[in-house]
């Protein structure tokens, strides 16, 4: 990596930072004008807690990492290092922090027994005993997973676990000694030649950690932290020996950090999601709403009720009801008003036509609101049906309504009427295939439906050949 490039990786990197915290502080201005209240609600958003933080830490250095590995050195010599970081917690169990570790930090090793000759750039070819790189700077930004903020078996935690990994830069200076108490020095390493004073080198750092954060107040955490660095190269320990072979290290450290913000706020790092909800499910104010809310809906129902209310059972409801307390079994109108009917014609003329045989095809009539055949209409009925098992004819049965209600009602009020007809035809012989039904509802009136007489003749079915 040269110089250039390291340079547009730095940038890069802290300008990915900072363009991320701007987001972030646009988010936290949002959510904190939706937020209401110093109680942090479900979906509330992050403007409710505090989550920026900083951290210092110290700690020693080893060229061994835990899980192993092969290394240009047999033996372990720590080394002090320590650190700055910045994070923001994004959410519950997810922050992005920026890691930086200070001038003067230090890693090396040393090979006990005496070493094989080495040809590794910065040694010239002569024995290496021990190597003391020093680090100039690290930047890195990394993602940090909390492990243990959600907790279905406390309400409170005073101990997160975490894990992280990301990516940066690590400028150092390696140098090679002859002897193992890093003395004889021999060279420093620059990208691979020989140089007695050594300018710092660069290369690509991606760390990956693990560690436990305890609560010790609500402000204040104590951090104890291992973290793996491996690097894009092989002379970070001013030796390779090894072909193909990357350098590492690693920093166990411990620290402590500080939350930022206001203290009316709670920290997001120590927050519980699962009592948030708990408590929010038992908020006295939502039970109160709710309860109002049963409080409407009961309201509603008895307003339905009043709407459906027919007190003098004349099958017409109160508020439409022109002639309230008719006697029971009064034939009333759409407006519960007794239809007149005339009086019945006792002359010889009158009795002859009571016995007189029915008209096939005459139209049916029907009561208000109903698709139920009357006995009246059934010689009627048994007179059509007698001629069309007769005649083999195909029949059109029409059906209409008067103009009470709405059109889309006494639509489908048409059309059960019709059905009405031909299931009773269908019973009595006739071929269902003979009989096509069709619904017209109240348009087609055949007298006018601004009278009570007009409506009845309104509300009937017609047989068309």
């Amino acid at each position: 990596m040269n110089y250039s490039t390291l340079k547009k990786t730095v940038a890069l990197s802290f300008a990915s930072l900072a363009i991320v915290a701007a987001a972030n502080a646009q988010t936290m201005k949002k959510d904190s004008m939706m937020s209401t209240g110093g109680t942090p609600k479900v979906f509330g958003g992050r403007g409710q807690y505090r989550t920026w933080s900083v951290g210092v830490n110290a700690g020693i250095t080893s060229q061994f990492l835990a899980i192993g590995g092969t290394y240009d050195y047999r033996d372990f010599n720590p080394s002090f290092a320590y650190g700055i970081s910045i994070k923001d917690q994004l959410a519950h169990s997810f922050g992005l922090q920026l890691d930086v570790m200070g001038y003067g930090s230090k890693v090396s090793g040393y090979n006990a027994k005496t070493p094989t000759p080495t040809s590794a750039a910065g040694t010239g070819g002569v024995n290496a005993g021990s190597f003391a790189t020093q680090i100039q700077w690290t930047g890195t930004i990394s993602g940090v997973v909390n492990v243990a903020t959600i907790d279905f078996l406390r309400r409170k935690n005073s101990v997160n676990f975490f894990v992280s990994a990301g990516a940066g830069v690590v400028s150092y200076v390696p140098q090679a000694f002859q002897n193992g108490d890093q003395t004889g020095l021999i060279a420093t390493s620059k990208n691979g030649s020989n140089t007695v004073k050594g300018d710092p080198l660069y290369q690509l750092d991606i760390p990956v950690g693990a560690g436990v954060k305890f609560k010790l107040s609500d402000r204040v955490a104590l951090n104890f932290g291992y973290t793996a660095n491996f690097l894009n190269g092989d002379y970070f320990d001013a030796t390779s020996k090894i072909a193909n072979h990357k350098d590492k290290f690693s920093y166990g450290y411990g620290g402590l950090e500080f939350s930022l913000g206001s203290s009316a706020k709670p920290n997001l790092d120590w927050v519980n999601p699962v009592a948030l909800m708990y408590d929010e499910l038992y908020d006295q104010a939502l039970r109160d709403e709710v309860a109002a809310l049963k409080g409407r809906v009961t309201n509603v129902e008895n307003a339905v009720n009043d709407l459906k209310k027919d007190s003098d059972g004349d099958g017409v409801a109160d508020q439409f009801d022109k002639c309230p307390n008719t006697p029971a079994g009064t034939v009333v109108d759409g407006g519960g008003c007794p239809i007149k009917f005339p009086e019945p014609d006792t002359t010889k003329k009158a009795a002859a036509a009571v016995v007189a045989p029915a008209t096939p095809y005459s139209n049916i009539q029907f009561e208000f609101d109903s698709s139920v055949l009357r006995t009246s209409s059934y010689p009627v009925l048994d007179a059509t049906s007698a001629d069309l098992r007769t005649a083999k004819k195909t029949l059109m049965v029409s059906g209409f309504a008067s103009s009470e209600g709405t059109a889309a009602h006494n639509l489908q009020l048409s059309k059960d009427r019709a059905n009405s007809v031909k299931t009773y035809l269908v019973n009595s012989g006739v071929d269902a295939k003979r009989l096509k039904v069709k619904g017209y509802g109240e348009t087609k009136p055949i007298a006018d439906n601004s009278t009570e007489d007009g409506r009845v003749l309104n509300r009937r079915v017609e047989f068309k050949k």
